[in-house]
């Protein structure tokens, strides 16, 4: 499957091409510069870097929320464009899981922020369960920055796993998190921080694969789970 991934939700604008499991591009831009100026340009780069043909795409990708209203709208309005030239599906990624998937492969309790303003946050909670079986702790949602805290702080010390912070909220609310969080936490590294297309494309691979997983035989499962063939 080949895929375009786009993400314009907050002050990243990105885009990636992936082609079955193999992330073959992702051009990626945290500057001030609006969506507007930045989204096409960057594609019509990543295709003529790549000489890919966007008609040789299965599906578009678009980060769908949350985030703000007018990167969103633009994000949605080039995939809307795109799907209805090339007569290709759109897929949503919540934005908030895709970020969550830069840390795909850990064990740890995943709490991407995203600043609302006004001490609010868009955020949820994940994890892989096992580092590779995604997991909504959390669902995705807007609120104080106390709040989500509280119940990372609960997680935490129910599931016995530290919290990774990440996001354009936690350099904004890094004080209350040190002065609220009483588990063992800490903070993405810059290239994991923030919205990256390449993310919500590997969120669509990992939704397919669990899907998968998930229609497989009873007798199968039952196997997995307890380890016996179930006669």
């Amino acid at each position: 499957m080949k895929l375009l991934a786009l993400d314009s939700s907050g002050l990243v604008a990105s885009v990636a091409i992936l082609d079955g499991e193999t992330l073959v591009a992702e051009y990626t831009l945290n500057y001030k510069k609006t969506h507007s100026q930045t989204l096409l340009p960057m594609l019509d780069e990543i295709v003529k870097m790549t000489q890919t043909e966007l008609s040789e795409m299965d599906a578009i990708a678009v980060a769908a929320g949350a985030g703000s209203f007018t990167g969103l709208r633009i994000g949605s309005a080039t995939a809307k464009g795109l799907g209805l030239a090339l007569n290709k599906p759109i897929i949503s990624v919540p934005t908030l899981e895709g970020i969550a998937c830069n840390f795909y492969g850990t064990d740890a309790i995943i709490c991407p922020m995203m600043d609302a303003r006004r001490q609010q946050v868009y955020t949820g909670i994940y994890h892989f369960a096992g580092g590779t079986e995604f997991e909504e702790l959390v669902a995705q949602e807007a609120g104080p920055v106390e709040d989500i805290i509280k119940k990372c702080n609960e997680l935490g010390q129910k599931l016995g796993k530290p919290v990774i912070f990440l996001g354009d909220g936690v350099p904004v609310y890094k004080d209350i998190i040190e002065e609220l969080c009483n588990v063992e936490h800490s903070y993405a590294p810059a290239h994991l921080s923030r919205q990256r297309a390449g993310c919500h494309s590997c969120h669509e691979v990992i939704r397919r694969r669990q899907s998968r997983a998930s229609e497989r035989p009873c007798a199968d499962l039952f196997k997995k789970v307890t380890g016996r063939t179930g006669a």
